[in-house]
């Protein structure tokens, strides 16, 4: 049997009971890895544990991520091998009504960022990564950090700061760690199902492709910049939106 790009690695996937954690790590496993699907949502991480093949590779972790003790107690999951993170736990909810309610701010700025800096710094602390083998962080902004999402400021506002993120850690934790970013547009998920049911002929004619995207697609993306050929690529947000950006 031919060998995987990933054979003898571990990833780690945050938001790994959603429909693109699931997607990627039906890659990542095709490619060799073996994983920790990470999520709040105990029910997703079964149901995506049990939808993949070799289950004797797949670890679940249910956390909120919410202190650097938890993201450390998720690493401490990957064991030896470990050599990706790629952190998809997010929430989007439309902004409020009530001009005085910042809960929801709060609550989007922690489930989308605040996480994924809380791993960040175990990996630092661990020292992971060398000259070999550099370890790969891959973190999900969005399409709303660049064009700006109408109803969810939050949201944006969040996925603004990952872009921030991404390239302020791809300095300080080079040359033994790799940073990047995916940022992508109106893929057909149940997180998007609301938005294309409101402005979905609206949203679709500004796609060039003239469709919506796949979670297999942005799939492919992750492993592009977890493998090999992507060893000179850092600090780098990937658009994967069918061109809107650009149009």
């Amino acid at each position: 049997m031919a060998q995987g790009p990933f054979d003898g690695k571990t990833i780690l996937i945050t938001g790994g009971g959603g429909a693109i954690g699931r997607a990627t790590a039906k890659r990542f496993l095709d490619d060799g890895a073996k994983l920790v699907l990470v999520d709040v949502n105990a029910q997703g991480l079964e149901a995506a544990a049990s939808d993949l093949a070799s289950p004797d590779r797949v670890q679940t972790h249910l956390s909120y991520l919410d202190s650097v003790a938890a993201a450390e107690v998720a690493v401490e999951k990957a064991g030896d091998g470990f050599h990706a993170l790629v952190h998809l736990a997010g929430i989007s909810l439309p902004d409020p009504e009530d001009y005085e309610d910042l809960d929801l701010f709060d609550r989007t700025i922690a489930a989308n960022t605040r996480n994924a800096y809380a791993l960040a710094r175990v990996i630092e602390r661990r020292g992971l990564g060398d000259a070999s083998d550099t370890f790969r962080i891959v973190l999900a902004s969005s399409m709303a950090y660049r064009r700006g999402g109408l109803d969810r400021v939050a949201y944006s506002s969040a996925k603004g700061a990952i872009a921030g993120m991404v390239r302020a850690l791809s300095r300080r934790l080079a040359p033994r760690v790799h940073v990047n970013g995916i940022a992508p547009g109106i893929i057909l998920t149940p997180m998007t199902e609301p938005i294309i049911k409101r402005r979905g002929d609206d949203l679709a004619r500004e796609i060039p492709i003239q469709r919506y995207g796949r979670p297999t697609e942005v799939a492919g993306v992750i492993a592009f910049l977890c493998g090999p050929d992507a060893s000179y690529v850092n600090g780098q947000i990937i658009n994967i939106d069918g061109g809107t950006i650009n149009s």
